[in-house]
């Protein structure tokens, strides 16, 4: 098994679908993402979200940078030879009121989240004085549950949904 040189607080326990009465502890690691600009990208991460920048450093042939942000480690590597990424679509907006829900509107990863502890719109305010813009605008998604997107580099979505008490 592979030995991770970071570490992180979240974990959880899976039942395994062979023999119910084991499970398997697993800890998240990392969420990788491939930028056109990792240093820039980086720097949002860090300047935006309050993340700390860690290893910087190029493997097979791209840059990357890690980034601790929120007990866990976001990759950020530019394109390696060969390559050709495609564009995102931007998130949008479907459906109306109860059945409102927000996407990319394609396959793979749609966006990665994370639970703010403290008012949500208070935090949103203070990152957009910062330069942040958000894919969503923070929202009540159900009676005291406020969550909004971030609008992160390289048309990657944060979400960021507001802890209850």
């Amino acid at each position: 098994m592979r030995q991770s040189a970071r570490t992180s607080p979240s974990s959880c326990a899976i039942a395994s679908a062979v023999d119910r009465t084991r499970t398997v502890s697993l800890t998240f690691d990392h969420i990788h993402l491939i930028s056109a600009d990792p240093k820039a990208a980086a720097a949002w991460y860090e300047d935006i979200l309050g993340g700390e920048i860690g290893a910087d450093y190029t493997l097979r042939g791209a840059p990357q940078i890690n980034v601790r942000l929120g007990g866990m480690t976001v990759i950020i590597r530019g394109r390696r030879p060969g390559e050709q990424p495609v564009s995102t679509r931007s998130m949008a907006d479907f459906g109306v009121e109860s059945e409102r829900y927000s996407s990319h509107n394609e396959w793979g990863t749609d966006h990665f989240g994370y639970t703010y502890h403290g008012d949500l719109k208070a935090f949103c305010e203070s990152i957009r004085a910062k330069g942040a813009t958000f894919a969503v605008e923070p929202w009540e998604f159900s009676p005291g549950g406020l969550l909004c997107y971030v609008a992160a580099p390289d048309g990657v979505s944060i979400e960021i949904v507001q802890a209850r008490s």
